[in-house]
C-alpha cells in the first residue's frame, strides 16, 4: 500500500483480521452482529439482529452468566470488558472459543446498558470436545464477592418463606447457575419439602414425607450435617442406587446437596441441580456453602416473622371487634387499626362498638401507653372491662370512672412499670343524633359537616385512665346533624410524620374536606395519607414510616352529601355549632372564638369574620360578668355561598335585660350593644320564661365590603 492511498474501511480491516463487530442494547433487547461475527457464532455470514434469547442460545450457559457480571464490573471501574466465550452447536458441543472485548456504558435515563465490541477466535480448547466444565474466565473472585453481597442483601430483605424461595431461585451464580432448586425441611423423623423451583407442580410428591433413614442425598445431609456433591449421573447412581430412578427422569447432570444449619442445628437441606456437568471445584463449593448458610438464616428469620405475624393476627382478632354487617338505623360506622412498624406489630391502641341496653350504642377508642406485649395485654383487659361496664347501663362518666379504677388496680401489680391509657367514650342515640362524650386525656373528636367543613369539637375531659382511681370525667353533649361525620382517633393518626397535634389536625382537616366517597373509602384515605405504604413495597433500605399505632372510628349520620347508604333529604345547607361556657370556665370564651373562626373558614369577607368574633366575645363576656349563670352558644350558617346568613345566639338564665348606654371615653363597659348596632345587620334580645337570649345576624358580602344584602 502506498502512503498516499486512503486507509481501508473499518469493516474491511476487521474482516481481514477475522474479527467481528457486535452491538448490544439491553433497552431494546437486540444484539446486532456483522457478517464475520455471525460466522463466528455459527450463523450464516451476513449482518443480522438477534434477540437476547437467540444470542444466548449460541453461547455456553456458564459464559453467558459470566458476561453479565463482567459488564457490570467494567462499568463500575470504567474499564474494558474482556471475556472468553464458548460457542455451542445444537448437540451441546463446543464449536469454537472466541474472545470478546467491549466498552460498556450505562444510560441512567433509560436504565439500560449499551455495548459495542469485537469477537475474535482463539485456539483453545479443541473444537468438537464435549461442553464439559472448564475454568471460568474473567475475574472469578471479584465476581464471586459481588454475587455474594447481592445475594446476602436480597435474602436479608426477604420477609416470608415464599420471598426467600423466590430470591434463591433468581440467584445467578458467577460462572455456574443451577436450573433446579429444592429446599427440604424436617418434621419429626420425616423429610418435607418447603419449596422448589425448576420442576413441575406435583413433581415433588415422591420426595415429600420421606423418612430420614432413606437412601437419599437430602436425607443423608440432614442426618450427618455434611454436604453431598454429585458431579455426574453415574456417580449419583453408584452412590444412591435406590433413589436414583426418582431423580433420573429430571435429566440433570450434576447435583449439590448442602445442609441448612443455624446455631449448630441442621434444620434442613438445599438441593441445587444442573443440566450440565459441574466439577464442584473448591471455589464453587465455597460459593454454594456460603449461599446455603445465608439461605438457612433467611429461612429462620422468615419463619420467626411469620410466627410473629400469626401471633399479631391472633391478638388483633381477639382484642379488636369485627364491625361486620351490623346495621344502625340512619347511621354508618367504619373503623381501622394499623399497628406500628416494629416488634410484634401490636400495641395498646384499640376501638370498640358496644350495643347498650337502652337501644343506643357506644363508640370507644383508646390508647394504652407502650407498644409491647404488656400494652397489648392491658389493652385487652381494659377493653373487656369497658364493655362490661357499658353493658350494665352506666352513663359515659361512670363507665370511664370505673375503668380508671380498674386499670389503676391492675397496674399496681407491677410497680416498676405503671401504665395509663387515654380514651374517648361516645354514647350515640341513632334516632336523634345526640352524642354524650366523656374523654380521658384523649384528643377531641372532629366533625365533618354536610358541606365539607371540618371542626374540632372541644369536650370536657379528665385525667388518663389509671392515674387517679377517683378521677371524674364530665360529659359533653353534642348533636350530629344529618349528613355529618364524626372522627375519633388515636394520636398516631395525628402525629405520624413528625407532626404535632396542631399541624397534624390541619393535615387531617384537609383530607376530610377534600374527600369524595363513602365512609370506608374515607377511612382508607386517612390511613394511606398519613403513613403511606409500608416499606417492603418500596426499594432501598428497610425504613418503616409507621411511627405509632393508628386506630380510628368514623360515625356518619346519613344524609345528603355524606356518601353513605340511603340519604335523607336536607332541605337547605346548614352549618351549626353549639358550646356551653360555664361561670367556672372563662377560658372557654377563647375556645368559642376559635370555633367560630373555623365555622367561618370560607366566609368571603375577613372583616365580617373579625366582627362576628368580636361580637361573640362581647356577648359571652357580658354573661360571665353581669350574671351568675352559664352561657349557651348556638352559631348557625344557612344559605348558599355568596348569600349566606350567620346567626349567633347566646342564651343565659339571667333576668336582667341589657340596654343600650352611652359610655364615656374612659368607661370600662357599656359598649357591647353599641358595637352590635354598628357591626351587625340585625340584632335583638328575646326574653325567655327563665332568662333571655341575645342574638345578631351577619349577611355574607361577596365583594368583601361588609355590606351584605340578605333577603329572608
Amino acid at each position: 500500500m502506498r502512503t498516499d492511498e486512503p486507509l481501508p474501511a473499518v469493516g474491511e480491516a476487521l474482516a481481514a483480521l477475522a474479527t467481528g463487530l457486535w452491538h448490544w442494547d439491553t433497552a431494546t433487547g437486540l444484539v446486532t452482529v456483522d457478517a464475520e461475527a455471525a460466522r463466528l457464532l455459527g450463523l450464516p455470514a451476513e449482518q443480522i439482529s438477534l434477540t437476547e434469547a437467540q444470542a444466548r442460545a449460541r453461547l455456553h450457559p456458564v459464559d453467558w452468566n459470566e458476561i453479565t457480571g463482567v459488564i457490570q464490573l467494567a462499568v463500575a471501574e470504567g474499564t474494558l470488558a474482556e471475556v472468553r466465550v464458548r460457542i455451542m452447536d445444537e448437540q451441546g458441543r463446543i464449536v469454537r472459543v472466541v474472545r470478546s472485548r467491549s466498552k460498556p456504558s450505562f444510560d441512567r435515563a433509560r436504565k439500560a446498558y449499551r455495548l459495542i465490541g469485537t469477537l475474535q477466535e482463539v485456539t483453545e480448547p479443541t473444537p468438537g470436545t464435549l461442553a464439559g466444565r472448564s475454568a471460568v474466565t474473567g475475574d472469578w473472585r471479584r465476581s464471586r464477592e459481588a454475587f455474594l453481597l447481592d445475594a446476602g442483601r436480597a435474602l436479608a430483605e426477604a420477609r416470608s418463606t415464599q420471598e426467600v424461595l423466590r430470591v434463591t431461585a433468581n440467584l445467578s451464580m458467577p460462572g455456574f447457575s443451577p436450573d433446579g432448586l429444592a429446599v427440604f425441611g424436617v418434621e419429626g423423623d420425616r423429610l418435607t419439602i418447603i419449596g422448589h423451583h425448576g420442576q413441575q407442580q406435583g413433581d415433588d410428591s415422591p420426595f415429600s414425607d420421606m423418612a430420614l433413614d432413606t437412601d437419599y442425598p437430602a436425607a443423608e445431609v440432614v442426618r450427618t450435617g455434611r454436604a453431598v456433591y454429585l458431579s455426574s449421573p453415574e456417580q449419583y447412581k453408584a452412590r444412591y442406587p435406590l433413589t436414583w430412578p426418582l431423580a433420573e427422569r429430571f435429566g440433570r447432570r450434576s447435583w449439590a446437596f448442602l445442609p441448612l444449619t443455624v446455631a449448630g442445628r441442621t434444620m434442613g437441606a438445599w438441593m441445587a441441580a444442573f443440566t450440565y456437568p459441574v466439577a464442584f471445584t473448591p471455589d464453587e463449593r465455597s460459593v454454594l456453602t456460603t449461599v446455603a448458610r445465608m439461605l438457612a438464616q433467611a429461612l429462620t428469620r422468615a419463619g420467626v416473622a411469620e410466627s410473629e405475624r400469626a401471633l399479631t393476627d391472633g391478638l388483633q382478632r381477639t382484642m379488636l371487634p369485627r364491625l361486620g354487617p351490623q346495621r344502625i338505623p340512619g347511621m354508618s360506622v367504619a373503623a381501622r387499626y394499623v399497628p406500628t412498624g416494629g416488634g410484634l406489630q401490636v400495641g395498646g391502641d384499640w376501638y370498640d362498638v358496644i350495643p347498650l341496653p337502652s337501644g343506643r350504642f357506644a363508640l370507644v377508642i383508646g390508647d394504652v401507653q407502650g407498644h409491647d406485649v404488656r400494652a397489648a395485654g392491658l389493652m385487652g383487659q381494659l377493653r373487656i372491662a369497658l364493655r362490661a361496664y357499658a353493658s350494665e347501663g352506666h352513663r359515659p362518666d361512670a363507665v370511664l370512672s370505673r375503668a380508671s379504677r380498674f386499670l389503676h388496680g391492675i397496674s399496681d401489680e407491677d410497680p416498676f412499670d405503671p401504665r395509663f391509657a387515654t380514651c374517648v367514650y361516645v354514647e350515640v342515640d341513632p334516632a336523634t343524633g345526640v352524642l354524650d362524650i366523656a374523654r380521658a386525656g384523649h384528643p377531641d373528636p372532629a366533625i365533618r359537616m354536610a358541606d365539607g367543613t371540618v371542626l374540632t369539637r372541644p369536650t370536657s375531659g379528665g385525667l388518663p385512665l389509671g392515674i387517679d382511681p377517683d378521677a371524674d370525667y364530665p360529659t359533653t353533649r353534642l348533636a350530629l346533624e344529618s349528613g355529618e361525620t364524626m372522627l375519633i382517633c388515636t394520636d398516631g393518626l395525628i402525629e405520624t410524620g413528625g407532626h404535632d397535634l396542631d399541624s397534624g389536625w390541619r393535615r387531617l382537616r384537609a383530607i376530610l374536606e377534600d374527600h369524595k366517597g363513602d365512609l370506608e373509602e374515607l377511612a382508607d384515605t386517612l390511613v394511606q395519607a398519613v403513613h403511606g405504604p409500608s416499606s417492603h413495597h418500596t426499594t432501598g433500605p428497610l425504613a418503616d414510616r409507621r411511627e405509632d399505632d393508628i386506630a380510628l372510628l368514623l360515625l356518619c349520620r346519613e344524609g345528603e352529601g355524606c356518601g353513605c347508604g340511603d340519604t335523607m333529604i336536607v332541605r337547605a345547607p346548614v352549618r351549626r355549632t353549639m358550646l356551653t361556657v360555664a361561670q367556672a370556665e372563662p377560658e372557654r370564651v377563647a375556645v368559642a372564638r376559635q370555633q367560630l373562626r373555623e365555622l367561618l373558614h370560607d366566609w368571603s369577607s375577613p372583616d365580617q369574620v373579625d366582627s362576628a368574633v368580636l361580637l361573640l366575645s362581647e356577648m359571652l363576656t357580658n354573661v360571665l360578668v353581669h350574671t351568675d349563670s352559664d352561657a349557651l352558644l348556638v352559631a348557625e350558617i344557612t344559605g348558599g355561598v355568596g348569600e349566606r346568613r350567620l346567626r349567633i345566639e347566646v342564651t343565659d338564665a339571667g333576668d336582667d335585660l341589657p340596654h343600650k348606654r352611652s359610655p364615656g371615653e374612659l368607661a370600662s363597659s357599656g359598649r357591647g350593644l353599641v358595637l352590635m348596632e354598628l357591626l351587625a345587620h340585625a340584632w335583638g334580645v328575646d326574653p325567655r320564661g327563665e332568662g333571655k337570649s341575645i342574638w345578631f345576624e351577619l349577611y355574607e358580602s361577596v365583594d368583601g365590603s361588609g355590606d351584605g344584602s340578605w333577603q329572608p
